[in-house]
């Protein structure tokens, strides 16, 4: 059966599954078209973006679209589009200048595989790349897309969110600070790919969208508590980047202000705000519910 049909008939685990091979399958059409100009740039972008990571984002897309009676393959421009947002901006906080990790996904970083240079210009690429892909299908609501992904990625998101980071490093914070960091670096992309989903679907005046959005907030923070703790409790091998990296930087972390249990106990809730927001989808809603439990039972 293809992963989309399966996205449209599957019990909620199998629908997360069959919209991640479907993200893979759309990226790879993307990224494995004709050579370009420069064969070192083209395998750069390939490594950086194919055949690993959980896929959290687009899938976030499919679900919610899906959700919202969206065909799948009108949901593909938006889900490839913001993957490679998340991928450049992997590609880029890697780097030397910003976390300088050795470690991604399991395998060494695009500027450790290539050099650091080529992981610059993959990056840019890869974010040019993204608003070629959302605009290459016509859509009554595109304007909405663009300006959805462009804030979600730039000063006012993700990009917002690293320069706070950086900016906290060896610097206390307290937990309104650290929220408001975590809602723009990971959060911000988060919710961007519910919000792409929705509005592929149904305009933005329907009442679904802002409870997908409210959704969206809180799993968007759970996500990244979680991450928090697993930098404490999880192993290099499992989860695929230095363990210990934040303690080892003096980062700011749900962990370090609320310690271990209260940093879960809150991701707890989180997940309990998610959960009860959905309940104006229905049954629809079932795949992004245990796609909400799994975000904070994860290994890695």
């Amino acid at each position: 059966m293809s992963p989309e049909r399966v996205l449209e008939q599957a019990p909620p685990e199998a629908a997360v599954a069959a919209a991640r091979a479907r993200s893979e399958q759309v990226l790879a059409a993307w990224l494995e078209r004709s050579p370009g100009v420069s064969a070192a740039l083209d395998e750069a972008l390939r490594y950086s973006v194919l055949g690993s990571g959980k896929r959290l984002r687009p899938v976030l897309v499919y679900l919610a679209g899906q959700a919202l009676g969206a065909q799948t393959d009108a949901l593909d421009p938006a889900a490839a589009a913001l993957e490679m947002i998340h991928a450049y901006s992997l590609v880029h906080d890697d780097l030397p200048a910003m976390d300088d990790d050795d470690l991604r996904r399991g395998r060494p970083t695009v500027h450790r595989a290539f050099d650091e240079p080529l992981a610059i210009l993959a990056g840019d690429a890869l974010q040019t790349l993204a608003f070629e892909v959302l605009a290459s299908r016509e859509h009554p609501r595109l304007a909405a897309l663009v300006t959805t992904l462009a804030q979600a990625a730039g000063r006012d998101g993700m990009a917002a969110g690293q320069a706070i980071d950086l900016a906290a490093v060896g610097t206390p914070l307290d937990l309104a600070a650290l929220q408001a960091m975590h809602q723009h670096k990971t959060g911000a992309l988060i919710r961007a790919g519910v919000r792409l989903g929705a509005l592929v679907a149904v305009a933005e005046s329907d009442p679904r969208v802002a409870a997908l959005d409210r959704y969206a907030a809180a799993i968007g923070l759970a996500f990244q508590i979680h991450d928090d703790v697993l930098d404490v409790t999880g192993d290099t091998q499992t989860l695929g980047k230095t363990s210990g990296a934040d303690a080892h930087r003096d980062k700011p972390t749900y962990p370090a202000l609320l310690g271990l249990e209260r940093a879960q106990a809150r991701a707890r809730e989180l997940l309990d705000e998610a959960l009860a927001a959905l309940a104006p989808l229905g049954d629809a809603g079932a795949p992004l519910a245990w796609l909400a439990r799994f975000m904070i039972d994860r290994d890695h």
